[in-house]
């Protein structure tokens, strides 16, 4: 019940200032027209007045009708047809001063937590106006920074991907199978001019923080780096083109969370295992331990109605007990058609594919298919229906995964603002 009042006397407290003010100075928008949006740009219209402070949400609820199965002695859930748990966001985004922005992003209702908890936020500086009005202003028009404990800006899957009940940038239900999410403590510097795009962060490498050292026969945690360089330009009324390439690098760690970062669960439920605390699968981590270099490549081109999202990622890694590094590729391929008024209908397809070697010593495939369609009821409100299925190859008999697949229909309803 106090956590209850917590909320309300949040939404009293700050309620009024949204209404007086929904625009904010270099930010993405969380309903239909930020979709396609990846880092903010350098540009605004909106003049700074004063403090604003928005308070938005996201809720997503989702009726599922998988079937699965395994080819190994291991049970799994009998599983039906029915409404998974709803997820729901709280965010407060908060104009501080003249190109200074805070964001603040709290879990309400996930698969993994019970109670809601923060998943992080960051600082933006697009202008450095709070030391003196127009210091280094040449400079700023160009450069952004970021310094939180925040979702790093590895790929530009990220922007498309579904973060628990935000779900209205991803035109499918279920994120990546190699899902690149990680919250770390660091900063990011960005360098923006006619469409040319460079990136580069620092972070201290650790998802749960604490300063406590770890005893001397196990890893200690390094800095990692990630850094992107891209370019991204409308090259006339039909056509944009963006073409981006990322990297993430750790060389010593107690443990990389890259794939294994996101605490919210995956979207397909209860998928191939038999309990209720999995909330995981049908995720895969390659099982990068200690040390990590992933390397993401991402085409996108739009044209007119067409849209089409692409993803090569090449990751190398081992955990504390190997001495040689394992070797995984993914690949992705979304095709768009997006049509009607405001473009408010969509249909298309994803192609997803994950090869490499476990330290089981497999060599496996994961295959993903996914088939559908959404209808923005407004701007704000997403209905989505797809088709998926998913198959597993060359894990061994013992494991769950071995000849496993699952198949079906979901359906998924989201509001976001």
């Amino acid at each position: 019940m106090k956590k209850v009042m917590v909320f309300a006397l949040l939404f009293w407290g700050f309620g009024y200032f949204a209404m007086a003010q929904n625009s904010l100075q270099y930010y993405r928008a969380q309903d239909q027209t930020g979709i396609n949006v990846f880092e903010t740009t350098k540009d605004t219209d909106v003049e700074f007045d004063g403090l604003k402070v928005k308070v938005g949400g996201a809720n997503t609820l989702q009726f599922q009708a998988i079937s699965h199965e395994t080819g190994s002695e291991v049970e799994i859930f009998d599983l039906g047809s029915n409404f998974n748990l709803a997820t729901s966001n709280l965010d407060l985004d908060v104009q501080l001063h003249k190109g200074l922005r805070m964001h603040l992003r709290t879990y309400l209702s996930s698969r993994h937590h019970a109670q809601p908890y923060v998943k992080g936020g960051y600082i933006q500086m697009d202008r450095l106006d709070f030391i003196s009005e127009g210091f280094l202003s040449s400079l700023m028009d160009k450069v952004t920074i970021k310094v939180g404990h925040m979702q790093i800006n590895y790929g530009d899957a990220h922007f498309r991907r579904s973060d628990n009940g935000a779900t209205i940038f991803n035109p499918f239900v279920g994120n990546y199978i190699m899902d690149a999410f990680t919250t770390e403590v660091g900063g990011e510097v960005y360098f923006q001019q006619n469409g040319f795009l460079a990136m580069v962060g620092l972070t201290n490498g650790k998802l749960n923080q604490s300063p406590s050292k770890f005893p001397e026969d196990e890893p200690t945690t390094k800095p990692s780096i990630v850094a992107k360089l891209g370019y991204d330009a409308q090259i006339n009324e039909d056509l944009r083109l963006r073409l981006t390439g990322s990297v993430y690098h750790t060389s010593e760690s107690n443990r990389t969370y890259l794939y294994a970062g996101d605490r919210t669960g995956a979207r397909y439920y209860r998928i191939l295992t038999n309990s209720a605390s999995e909330f995981r699968i049908p995720r895969f981590d390659p099982g990068f331990s200690n040390e990590l270099t992933a390397i993401m490549i991402n085409p996108f081109v739009k044209y007119r109605g067409f849209e089409f999202f692409g993803m090569l990622e090449l990751s190398s890694g081992k955990n504390v007990n190997e001495e040689g590094t394992r070797d995984f590729t993914q690949l992705g391929a979304e095709l768009l058609y997006r049509f009607g008024t405001d473009e408010r209908i969509y249909l298309g397809g994803r192609y997803n594919l994950v090869t490499g070697d476990t330290n089981a010593g497999e060599s496996i495939d994961i295959t993903r298919l996914n088939f559908g369609g959404g209808f923005f009821l407004t701007k704000n409100v997403l209905a989505k229906l797809e088709y998926v299925t998913q198959t597993y190859d060359g894990f061994s008999s013992g494991s769950v995964f071995h000849d496993a697949k699952f198949d079906g229909i979901v359906l998924e309803a989201v509001i976001s603002f």
